[in-house]
């Protein structure tokens, strides 16, 4: 079963990027994250909507 919620170092692994690029991702509004208490998380939803995202305009390029 896949996780509602990544930690920002479970996103690095699952998406294979560095913590500076996700940030840059998250600051930029690429990907979507919620906060509970003080804790940022990536909703699995914004992962899969980031790779979706990423295959379309590979593909049409």
């Amino acid at each position: 079963m896949q996780p509602v919620l990544y930690s920002i170092a479970d996103a690095t692994l699952v998406l294979g990027i560095g913590r500076t690029r996700l940030y840059q991702l998250m600051r930029s509004g690429e990907i979507e994250t919620v906060h509970i208490g003080r804790r940022r998380l990536i909703p699995s939803a914004s992962i899969d909507a980031l790779v979706a995202r990423l295959r379309s305009e590979r593909a049409t390029a």
